[in-house]
């Protein structure tokens, strides 16, 4: 790649920051302008269930309707010190962390859009953070690619050739983190309204703390993203396995022994990373349950566990789902099921492999530092892929590891122009039949879910073991 002529073709990267600024802004006055105009709302559904709840947090109804019902609130009203806190899980569907709900009260006496706003800029903050990992601690370490030519030999070669890495790093930093922050997919769903945003930021202050070898401050963002939402308890797995990577190296160069191997990953430093990780997932959420009670620990955690969404989505589950829904307590007349039905229907059937291979692919592949990105990408693919619920916004969850991870791959434009229209091709082959049964309302479950087994993760699957065959 020709550095200087890509830096002189380039803008600059603080254009890029605020061409996103400029974009976001404009969809959300937009989207406030064609709500009002339009009856299919650009303000996606969670966004109304998210002011809604934080209108029931800060606006409790009489008596004992709609408030926080923990322990700590009766404790305080026992001695007259009433905390007048309402309960967001009055809102049904709302099954989030509290805290989302504390973070967007500003809607209700502020401004409606408040939260989108919030979202937009947690974008623009991991846009910010991709860079700067690009920049500090991933491009650095990126083999340069060959080039034909000499330096003149009136040049000081070593002067040119830190010139041109710095205009390298600044040019593909650009590039790269321009992938999140112009990217259609990731801009339209905060601009909707979706949380995922603020879930994005720390998981990438997680990694930002790991790659700056400040595990202390990386455990308690992980252990912050876990209560946030539960899945990205799979990266500890990696993380530990990178902060015993070296001692992993040097028992293999010893006997070799897995006694010698498994100390490596279970020592001091791996077993204080756990407990602060641990510590802090369960220091939240203690401190939600004293205060919200028992609807914040079925409605964040517990539902997750048994959710049955029989609607369309990605998922190769939903269709064995549909045809199975109501599960048989909740039918009008209840039938016996017997031990094998039973086992099928349990959430084990798609947890256990789900949660295995996430987990292992963590284990196998978080060695060094270097190739967290690699590890967190592949863990993040197989645990979407294989999740019994599945939506456009959990493509996001592996498309912001995307940018970090593309210089570590060795991947020519056209094979790389290939993966990108499979991947669109295969997003508008099964948007066009889901189109049929939302719009037309044509009974075509059965398509649909041959299609999301045959197209989206076939495709998704066949691509990421491409760009691992290709991993530098």
């Amino acid at each position: 790649m020709n550095t200087s002529a890509l830096h002189r073709r380039l803008p600059s990267f603080y254009t890029v920051l605020l061409l996103s600024i400029f974009i976001r802004i404009a969809l959300i006055l937009y989207s406030e302008w064609h709500d009002r105009h339009s009856v299919v709302k650009y303000t996606d559904i969670d966004y109304r269930v998210f002011s809604d709840a934080a209108r029931f947090l800060l606006r409790p109804g009489p008596g004992e309707s709609n408030r926080a019902q923990g322990q700590l609130i009766h404790l305080l009203a026992a001695y007259g010190v009433p905390l007048n806190l309402g309960d967001p899980y009055t809102r049904e569907t709302y099954r989030y962390t509290p805290l989302l709900a504390l973070l967007l009260t500003p809607v209700v006496w502020l401004h409606p859009s408040f939260g989108k706003y919030i979202f937009a800029a947690c974008d623009i903050i991991n846009g910010i953070l991709i860079y700067r990992l690009l920049v500090s601690d991933i491009l650095p370490h990126v083999p340069k690619a060959k080039k034909a030519g000499k330096n003149s030999p009136s040049e000081d070669s070593a002067s040119v050739k830190a010139t041109r890495t710095e205009e390298e790093r600044q040019a593909l930093a650009t590039l790269y983190s321009s992938i999140h922050l112009l990217n259609p997919l990731v801009f339209s769903i905060s601009t909707r309204g979706s949380s995922e945003a603020v879930l994005s930021l720390f998981v990438l202050l997680t990694l930002y703390f790991a790659f700056k070898g400040r595990w202390d401050a990386a455990a308690i963002m992980l252990g912050l993203s876990t209560h946030w939402k539960i899945y990205p308890v799979i990266y500890g797995v990696a993380c530990l396995g990178v902060i015993g990577g070296a001692g992993v190296r040097k028992a293999r160069r010893g006997d070799g022994s897995w006694c010698a191997y498994l100390r490596t990953l279970v020592n001091r430093k791996t077993a204080r990373f756990g407990l602060i990780s641990a510590g802090t997932f369960f220091l939240l959420g203690v401190g939600c349950y004293v205060i919200w009670g028992y609807p914040f620990l079925y409605e964040s955690y517990l539902y997750h566990a048994h959710r049955l969404d029989h609607r369309h989505n990605f998922s190769p589950y939903f269709y064995l789902t549909y045809l199975t829904y109501p599960p048989p307590i909740q039918a009008e007349h209840p039938v016996p099921l017997s031990v094998w039905n039973r086992l099928v229907r349990s959430p084990l059937v798609s947890f256990a492999p789900q949660m295995g291979m996430a987990l292992g692919m963590g284990f196998l592949l978080g060695r060094r530092k270097e190739d967290l990105v690699f590890a967190w990408f592949v863990q993040t693919v197989v645990f979407v892929l294989f999740n019994k619920v599945c939506t456009s916004q959990y493509f996001l969850w592996y498309l912001l590891l995307l940018p970090l991870l593309l210089p570590r791959l060795a991947t020519s434009r056209r094979r790389a122009l290939v993966y990108i229209c499979v991947w669109i091709g295969t997003q508008v082959l099964w948007l066009s039949e889901a189109y049929k049964l939302e719009f037309l309302g044509r009974n075509v479950f059965f398509g649909l879910w041959i299609r999301s087994l045959v197209s989206r993760e076939a495709s998704v699957m066949w691509a990421v073991i491409g760009t691992a065959a290709q991993k530098v």
